[in-house]
């Protein structure tokens, strides 16, 4: 294994993130999450910006002190450049390429949802080539067939809302707040599944792995509407509650699964990973490793790497840096700077 030292930020949306990785081994993986948005019910797309100008300095001091390496170090220098808010992805590309600039060192751009694919490289466990990625975020839900280090292709993705999106809808009506993956996976352990049957769609085309989550949402609006759910006590509804979000989870899991599944058996794959913040629904993780019973591998990265993180855009950037000619990032997107610069910013 090459020893390439990387420094990796992740500000696509609410979290400012900054790893430090030796290989494929995280040294240290920073996260700093704004808790700003949640009375908004959401990310509001200005103030994260600003919240990553004022904090990705401090989080990346953090990261070297944590690691024990120092700026000098660094071999490489990367950063998540799409897809996110813009805003914010430019503070973390702009603080990149500069500390790249600064230390004489190669900047890596790397995609987000590439980062998310090969989080479970970060794990102890890795998955062999060809596996089966299931994307589960709050903004993206895909199915992707993977061949090889960046020879993938998108099998399904979701038609309208997000997986994790219809968490946080559902969070809403049920007044459970923000973020809503969390809040339903930790009442909806307390409750029913079969208490009510949500609809799990089907596409008529049955070479589609398509997903959709927009009808479990509306089915959810409307079940709250005929029952009366607003009007009730808060004691009636703290006693339904539990049900509703463990057969609203249910739903939501049934069509993961059974989607991945479906595209395994077509495919002859029996390698599956599952990626994003919405793999450490507690729910999904258990349906996902029964499979293993039934002769599947499946890799589901830690917590600390399925949510939005710079170690996942570290170990991304060490597998591009390898693939590519090491100095081809470095004559395209490195510019020199004054070496005196490094103790400005450090």
């Amino acid at each position: 294994m090459v020893m390439i030292r990387t420094l990796a930020i992740e500000t696509s949306c609410d979290e400012t993130s900054i790893a430090l990785l030796e290989g494929k081994r995280p040294l240290a993986n920073i996260i700093s999450s704004q808790i700003s948005h949640n009375k908004f019910g959401g990310v509001v797309p200005e103030t994260a910006s600003r919240e990553h100008v004022r904090n990705i300095m401090n989080v990346t001091k953090f990261a070297f002190e944590k690691s024990g390496l120092k700026p000098d170090d660094v071999d490489v220098v990367a950063a998540t450049y799409t897809p996110g808010l813009i805003g914010a992805l430019l503070v973390g590309m702009n603080f990149g390429k500069s500390l790249a600039a600064t230390l004489e060192k190669p900047f890596v751009p790397v995609n987000h949802i590439h980062a998310h694919v090969y989080s479970v490289f970060l794990e102890e466990r890795e998955p062999e080539f060809p596996f089966l990625s299931l994307i589960v975020s709050g903004g993206h839900t895909l199915l992707v067939l993977v061949n090889d280090y960046f020879n993938h292709r998108i099998i399904g993705s979701t038609i309208d809302d997000a997986a994790g999106e219809a968490f946080d809808k559902a969070s809403k009506m049920l007044g459970l707040g923000y973020p809503g993956g969390p809040a339903i996976d930790r009442i909806a352990e307390m409750g029913d599944e079969n208490f009510h049957k949500f609809p799990i769609p089907e596409f008529k085309n049955k070479e589609e792995y398509n997903f959709s989550f927009s009808g479990l949402k509306t089915a959810l609006l409307y079940y709250l509407k005929n029952t009366g759910y607003e009007t009730m006590s808060s004691q009636d509804r703290g006693e339904i509650t539990p049900h509703i979000a463990a057969s609203f989870r249910t739903a939501a899991v049934k069509q993961l699964l059974n989607n991945t599944v479906r595209a395994s058996i077509d495919f002859g794959i029996n390698n599956i990973a599952v990626c994003g913040g919405v793999s450490a629904n507690t729910l999904l993780k258990k349906e996902f490793f029964k499979l293993r019973k039934s002769g599947y591998n499946v890799f589901v990265p830690s917590t600390e790497y399925s949510t939005d993180n710079a170690a996942m855009i570290g170990i991304t950037a060490y597998f591009s840096f390898l693939k590519n000619n090491r100095n081809a990032f470095a004559d395209s997107l490195m510019v020199k700077a004054e070496p005196r610069l490094n103790k400005v910013l450090f």
